[in-house]
């Protein structure tokens, strides 16, 4: 995430001196606190299926707590202010937690709960989507669903439409996002797509630095192996993501050491392999993955968010102790608990999600979803061809306020060969 330039107004762009701490011709606070913080602690936060360990999301929250109380030592002004204001929010979810540990808790039961879904309980045996129950033939291949069996040939990979755009907002005054989307091939024949987004973080540009080093890692690393072996099931696919994004995570620990200016610097980072008619993602941080398929009839379109945002506000949505409205405007929402470039090992959510033509896949940073609905996304993504709902979406973000860097790849798939 950058800041803004200094001696520079962010509001009115009019000059300021270096220890104002408030605008003399707007009334704006010049000092910018960091839109994305990563604390760590001594325990790693690992959700289970339904469950969340009070004692471990205990420790992120206290890391939390001595960030900003070193915050709070070392500002003046308005900084100091907002430290002390995150500091009081920290201290009351701490109280809770501790309260709960008390009384003799050590687990949590998760809450949260996603709009509502269409139900495809019938797999089909060729490509794997769900149908909906009853169906004769796939939705996606045509293979037929009710014995006996039909001999049907696996249907061709899909084709991808794919939009990346990428904005500074109206806030910052760098962009430290990173978006890449191309095509994988192996001699002439091409295999899939790779789609990323990284959301860097750590300032005097070191996010920038860290978010473009994991994108050049992640494509050279898979290049690399794809050329070597190539994966035959889920399991081998997902390997070889997991092994790419602890290479990036390596490479941007080693950077920010080699340099003291790049000190804890690092990066979100969500990407999708694009394989037949499989998407192979790996995500660690608060960017996200969405799926979006149309409606059929009268319905609207439906979204699912695929990652889990590794933030400490996600996790008390997760547990009852906020509610989502709350989270998407709460001051705490960017304290990240799991990042590349922090220094501990790094866990790496992985999933693989089933494609049909039709479906639209979204990848994008926190710049986008803290000022758009997920209503507002879906219905823009399948309304609109690519290009146009890119940019619909990050001038609707710019509109409410841009205060991030926007990022956004989307994908929508077909089954007809892209024109160029």
């Amino acid at each position: 995430m950058a800041t803004h330039k200094r001696g520079q107004c962010r509001i009115c762009g009019k000059a300021t001196g270096a220890a104002q701490q408030v605008c003399p011709h707007c009334g704006a606070p010049l000092s910018v606190l960091p839109e994305q913080v990563i604390v760590t602690g001594e325990r790693q936060l690992t959700l289970t299926a339904d469950t969340i360990s009070l004692r471990d999301l205990l420790v992120i929250v206290e890391a939390g707590v001595a960030f900003w109380r070193q915050q709070y030592e070392n500002s003046a002004g308005v900084a100091r202010d907002q430290a002390a204001q995150a500091l009081n929010e920290l201290s009351q979810i701490l109280a809770s937690l501790a309260q709960q540990i008390r009384q003799g808790r050590e687990t949590v039961r998760i809450t949260t709960r996603l709009p509502a879904q269409r139900r495809y309980p019938l797999a089909c045996p060729h490509c794997g989507r769900g149908n909906r129950a009853g169906a004769r033939f796939c939705v996606s291949c045509g293979a037929a669903l009710q014995p006996p069996w039909q001999a049907t040939p696996l249907p061709p990979p899909l084709q991808a439409e794919i939009a990346v755009r990428s904005h500074t907002g109206q806030v910052r005054s760098l962009n430290e996002d990173t978006v890449y989307a191309g095509r994988f091939s192996l001699g002439d024949e091409p295999l899939g797509y790779l789609l990323l987004v990284a959301d860097g973080m750590g300032g005097a540009a070191a996010g920038e630095v860290a978010s473009q080093l994991a994108s050049e890692t992640i494509k050279s690393f898979l290049q690399r192996e794809l050329n070597t072996t190539l994966p035959t099931t889920d399991d081998d696919w997902l390997s070889l993501l997991r092994a790419a994004v602890q290479t990036a995570h390596r490479q941007i620990v080693a950077a920010a050491h080699s340099d003291p200016q790049r000190a804890g610097m690092g990066t979100t980072l969500t990407l999708a392999l694009i394989i037949h008619r499989r998407a192979y993602i790996a995500h660690v941080g608060d960017s996200r993955a969405y799926l979006i398929t149309p409606g059929t009839g009268d319905e609207t379109p439906v979204w699912h968010q695929l990652t889990t945002d590794h933030t400490i506000v996600a996790r008390l949505v997760d547990i009852g102790q906020l509610s989502p409205e709350e989270a998407r405007t709460h001051p705490q929402r960017h304290i990240l608990y799991r990042s590349l470039g922090a220094d501990q090992p790094l866990e790496i959510d992985t999933l693989v999600q089933p494609l049909a033509t039709g479906d639209v896949l979204m990848l994008c940073s926190d710049g986008l979803f803290n000022h758009v609905t997920d209503e507002e996304l879906a219905q823009m993504a399948i309304v609109h061809e690519p290009g146009l709902a890119v940019s619909g979406l990050i001038d609707l973000a710019n509109q409410r306020g841009g205060s991030d860097n926007i990022s956004i790849v989307l994908a929508r798939f077909t089954g007809i060969p892209a024109t160029t």
